[in-house]
């Protein structure tokens, strides 16, 4: 009991801090490095640390057969999952770093936290039925985006139309993994989607020629590092011990709170103010989150 509540709360309130601390790091890295730059050496980099877990738990598997008595290894459905994940991981990643560029970090984490409410929306094309708290949610989050994106003239940033992309492509992705992860062993999906996901930066980068110098990696290694161990490695580990056999409503929620981890870094670390309006269009949608999250009746009852 007691190891499944530090997998329910203290793992995904880790990885919530982790991700939301992380635009910190990629506001930063954008000063120096161009966005298809900056995530294709990042991923390179995540890459390399998580085929170390990947060894790693292989050889806990070998010593201790009872370690995931559940576990499933395919290579076709790893492959098939590991690159639609990284497909839609990468484009995901990149528009992300775009928007972080003219929004800032703490926007930014809001704008990509809306993955919460469109995930929803999107199972209606797959026939799954969506209840009241839903649409109520949705509605909430508009009048929540309203208020953090679109000025008094009724115009809206570039930068916030790449975090509503974002948060799309994210979506599908978290689909896409919960799909696959039933299949195949997650960290192996983890690690593959990263390889698709750096080859789709490196292919941006190359057709944009901005192919990073010695100097521009020396200067953002802290940001590259940070957002390539912490936040791709460790923190999508985290999640997923977090979600294996947990209530997934619960576990949701505590993930969401990375938009307000990125938030509070960005006024410290950044200094960075936002007006009233996008305050209150912060917690607006937020308060959205919340209740997109909250299981009704019927889930209650078949936990």
């Amino acid at each position: 009991m007691k190891s499944k509540i530090i997998r329910q709360t203290v793992f995904p309130l880790l990885a919530a801090f982790i991700w939301g601390s992380a635009f910190v790091a990629q506001y930063m890295g954008a000063d120096i490095m161009p966005a298809f730059a900056f995530n294709t050496v990042r991923n390179f980099i995540a890459i390399w640390f998580l085929s170390l877990i990947v060894l790693v738990f292989d050889l806990i598997r070998r010593k201790n057969p009872s370690f995931e008595p559940d576990y499933v290894h395919s290579n076709k459905e790893l492959f098939k999952g590991g690159t639609l994940c990284g497909i839609t991981l990468g484009i995901a990643m990149n528009l992300q770093q775009f928007g972080i560029a003219g929004s800032g970090a703490g926007k930014s984490g809001f704008l990509t936290a809306l993955y919460i409410v469109i995930i929803p929306v999107l199972g209606i094309f797959f026939k799954q039925k969506q209840s009241l708290r839903v649409w109520i949610s949705v509605v909430i989050s508009v009048i929540g985006l309203y208020l953090l994106c679109i000025k008094e003239d009724f115009s809206i940033e570039t930068s916030d139309l790449y975090l509503l992309g974002c948060a799309l492509a994210f979506s599908i992705q978290m689909m896409l993994v919960s799909h696959y992860v039933k299949r195949v062993d997650g960290i192996r999906l983890s690690c593959y989607q990263f390889a698709i996901a750096a080859i789709v930066s490196a292919i941006f980068m190359l057709a944009a020629h901005e192919v990073p110098t010695f100097e521009m990696i020396k200067l953002s290694i802290g940001p590259l590092l940070y957002t390539a161990i912490l936040s791709s490695g460790v923190a999508y580990t985290l999640q997923i011990f977090a979600q294996k056999g947990t209530n997934i409503a619960v576990v949701s929620l505590l993930l969401c709170l990375e938009s307000v981890f990125a938030t509070i870094s960005g006024a410290v670390i950044l200094h960075e103010v936002m007006s009233l309006r996008e305050y209150i269009g912060c917690i607006v949608m937020f308060s959205a989150v919340i209740i997109s999250q909250i299981p009704g009746k019927k889930e209650v009852l078949e936990q």
